[in-house]
C-alpha cells in the first residue's frame, strides 16, 4: 500500500486555474473519493498527480517526492492510473490488453513486450482477470463485452501493474446503478487486498456508500473533506451541487441516501 499527498498543487490552462492551490491526502490503506461539479478540476488533478500534465507544487508517494518524473517512472514507482476513456486495444484479447499493463523498465521495452505479448497467460494477468471476475473472458475481444465489462477490463491492466495506489477516474460511468453497487464492492476488496484507491467519480451513491474519506473540489479549489456522512451534510457542499452548473450539465443535490439517484 502507498499514501499520496499533494501540496499547493496548480495547474493552469492559460488564464484558467484548473487546479488552483490544493492540498490533500490520500491515506495508506483507504479508499479515497474526490467529487465535484462539472468542470471542478478532478480529473486533471489525476493528471497532474500522475504526470500527464504540467503542475506547480509537491506530489508526495508515501513520502517521497515523485514530481518531476514522468508519467512511467510514477507509474513504477506504484502509482498508476485509469483513463475514462478506457483506452483499450479492440485488436487484442481481454487478456492482451490486461498484460500490456505489466510493468516495464522504459516506453521502448513496453512497446516490445506489447507486440510481442508473452505475458497474455501470465499468473499475474490471470490473478488479475480473477479479481475483476473476468477469469472466463481472456480469450474474447473488448468488442464482444459490455460497457461494464469493458471498464473491469481497463481496471484488471491497472491491477496487473501491482500499483501501490491506484487512482480512477470516473470507473462507473455508462453502469447501470446495479453495476454501480456490483463496483463498489469490488473497490471496497481490492482495498482490502492491499491497494490504496483514489477514486474521481460522479456516482454519488458509490462514492457515499463506500468510500473511507471523501474530497470535494469546486471551481479548482480544494471546498471540504472528510467522512461521507460529513460530506452529506456540508452545507458548501450542497450549495456547490445546487449552485451554478461548471459545465454544459446541470448538477444535482448530494444524495440524501444510498439508494438516491446516481448523480451524471
Amino acid at each position: 500500500m502507498s499514501s499520496l499527498e499533494v501540496r499547493d498543487l496548480g495547474v493552469s490552462f492559460g488564464g484558467v486555474r484548473a487546479v488552483d492551490g490544493v492540498t490533500l491526502t490520500v491515506a495508506e490503506g483507504t479508499l479515497t473519493g474526490l467529487i465535484g461539479p462539472n468542470g471542478a478540476g478532478k480529473t486533471t488533478l489525476l493528471d497532474a498527480c500522475t504526470g500527464f500534465v504540467s503542475a506547480r507544487g509537491q506530489v508526495y508517494l508515501s513520502g517521497e517526492r515523485v514530481d518531476g518524473l514522468p508519467p512511467y517512472r510514477r507509474a513504477r514507482r506504484g502509482l498508476v492510473r485509469t483513463f475514462q476513456s478506457l483506452d483499450l486495444f479492440d485488436d487484442l484479447t481481454v487478456a492482451g490488453n490486461v498484460a500490456a499493463g505489466m510493468p516495464s523498465a522504459t516506453p521502448r521495452r513496453w512497446w516490445h513486450q506489447l507486440r510481442r505479448m508473452p505475458t497474455a497467460d501470465s499468473p499475474a494477468v490471470r490473478d488479475a482477470l480473477r479479481t475483476v471476475g473476468l477469469a472466463d473472458s481472456g480469450d474474447l475481444f473488448p468488442g464482444q463485452l459490455s460497457q461494464g465489462r469493458r471498464a473491469l477490463v481497463a481496471l484488471a491492466r491497472a491491477l496487473v501493474a501491482e500499483p501501490g495506489i491506484l487512482l480512477l477516474d470516473e470507473p462507473a460511468a455508462g453502469l447501470d446503478t446495479h453495476e454501480s453497487e456490483e463496483l463498489g464492492a469490488l473497490l471496497e476488496a481490492i482495498r482490502d487486498r492491499g491497494t490504496t484507491l483514489f477514486l474521481v467519480e460522479h456516482d454519488m451513491g458509490l462514492v457515499l456508500g463506500h468510500c473511507d474519506h471523501v474530497h470535494v473540489l469546486d471551481g479548482g479549489r480544494l471546498l471540504a473533506s472528510g467522512t461521507p456522512e460529513e460530506i452529506r451534510n456540508n452545507a458548501d457542499v450542497r450549495a456547490a451541487y445546487l449552485g451554478e452548473a461548471h459545465g454544459d450539465e446541470t448538477e444535482a443535490a448530494v444524495p440524501a441516501g444510498h439508494d438516491e439517484e446516481r448523480v451524471m
